[in-house]
């Protein structure tokens, strides 16, 4: 639920900031992006020096770097993060949020905040009960933050009860179980504005036949089809997947069985064939599949031999299946393309975009490692018909398939 997060991490002037170097470790373990902020008072009780190098980013603690004026954005660190964590949050930290007294950089990073804030309180057992301690938790928590409540055990003042910082290990399992719960309390509200919806899908290489043993390929794996195939599936579509050849199979569950029809092709004209068949009556439109552009013009009926030094190919163009839907789409109809780029990427993207009749094209460059074929993971730009681009950095296949799910819900209004 963690694997590439990016966690903000404010520390303020406590005891149990000794604790945060332990939290730093078991983020970066679970490959999340971490920066941290500190107020100055933190810094008695863990050196930044220390999370920097734990956390491979500078430490900020001031609003401006250094002698220079260099300025430290807290509006960009509030809106850079998927998750601000405020641990420990001192009695005084939790007051400043709660009545907006902005007087250091981790309470105007706060303030500037568009992503769920975890506060992990620690101090003494009087400071925790306290009524006025309590209100602003009370008012922080009706402003939709997230508290992750202390722990009973020995406090620095001796006393044993109430107000202990959570160990780390604990925080780490609370901000799984929220991204956990929010993905699919997610998934059940998108589940409603997909329902019902007709989806086709195009997925996986096409084989253009030389002679009956031999083929023309790509190293297509159809990994992104399926994944956005059943992506689609878990929020209630109804999707006919058209694919090429590929050992990728769906997850056997029951609701890929009811919702997803699987069609297995092998040409660029089978493809086309199979899927004109669907289209019209297509609400959404993936052609996500890898088809061939050229096709050998003549199919050996025997295995060809091996006979001279040199072979000469004649080739001809395979039909556009993306150009060809592109000029019959209606107007009710999304249509979502691809595109796999090793130079000029976006350029040439924004052409296909446009000449395609697309709503939007998930671009890959096969510059980027760990994205295109053969990959479990993806790194994808979004390029859509209202001249918006959506950058995404480099996940799994399954999360880049929600990305896109979610971008046809939003563009398609569903």
């Amino acid at each position: 639920m963690l694997q590439n997060k990016k966690i903000l991490l404010i520390i303020t002037g406590s005891i149990a900031a000794y604790k945060t170097a332990t939290l730093v470790r078991l983020l970066i373990k679970q490959n999340v992006q971490v920066k941290v902020v500190m107020s100055e008072s933190a810094t008695a009780f863990i050196t930044p020096l220390t999370l920097a190098t734990l956390s491979k980013n500078p430490v900020l603690v001031d609003f401006v770097a250094d002698k220079n004026g260099t300025w430290n954005n807290h509006v960009e660190l509030g809106l850079w993060a998927d998750a601000i964590v405020v641990a420990p949050a001192t009695a005084g930290t939790l007051a400043k949020c709660a009545n907006g007294i902005c007087d250091n950089l981790p309470i105007a990073v706060y303030l500037s905040a568009k992503c769920p804030v975890f506060f992990a309180p620690a101090m003494d057992l009087d400071m925790y009960k306290h009524a006025s301690t309590l209100e602003n938790i009370k008012k922080l928590i009706s402003f939709g933050n997230q508290i992750i409540p202390s722990e009973n055990g020995e406090l620095a003042s001796g006393l044993v009860g109430e107000g202990r910082m959570a160990e780390p290990e604990n925080i780490i399992i609370f901000l799984e179980n929220f991204f956990k719960d929010n993905l699919q309390n997610n998934q059940q509200n998108l589940t409603q504005n997909l329902k019902e919806k007709t989806v086709l899908i195009t997925a996986g290489p096409t084989f253009e036949a030389l002679d009956p043993v031999r083929f023309i390929g790509n190293h297509s794996t159809g990994k992104m089809g399926y994944a956005i195939a059943e992506s689609l599936a878990r929020r209630g579509a109804h999707v006919r997947l058209v694919s090429g050849p590929t050992s990728v199979q769906l997850i056997d569950n029951e609701i890929n069985k009811k919702n997803i029809e699987l069609f297995k092709v092998q040409s660029a004209q089978e493809m086309y064939e199979k899927a004109n068949q669907f289209f019209l009556e297509s609400d959404i439109i993936v052609l996500a599949a890898a088809v061939a552009d050229y096709r050998p013009k003549i199919i050996e009926i025997q295995k060809i031999k091996k006979k001279t030094d040199e072979f000469v190919l004649e080739m001809v163009k395979t039909i556009d299946i993306a150009a060809t839907f592109g000029k019959i789409k209606q107007k009710n109809q999304l249509m979502v393309g691809f595109a796999l780029e090793t130079n000029d990427e976006k350029a040439n993207a924004s052409k296909k975009l446009i000449s395609k009749n697309l709503d939007f094209i998930v671009l890959n460059s096969l510059n980027d490692v760990g994205a295109g074929f053969g990959h479990d993971t993806n790194k994808i730009t979004i390029l859509d018909k209202n001249g918006i681009e959506t950058n995404f950095e480099l996940k799994s296949k399954k999360e880049v398939a929600e990305d896109i799910t979610n971008q046809i819900a939003t563009l398609g209004g569903f």
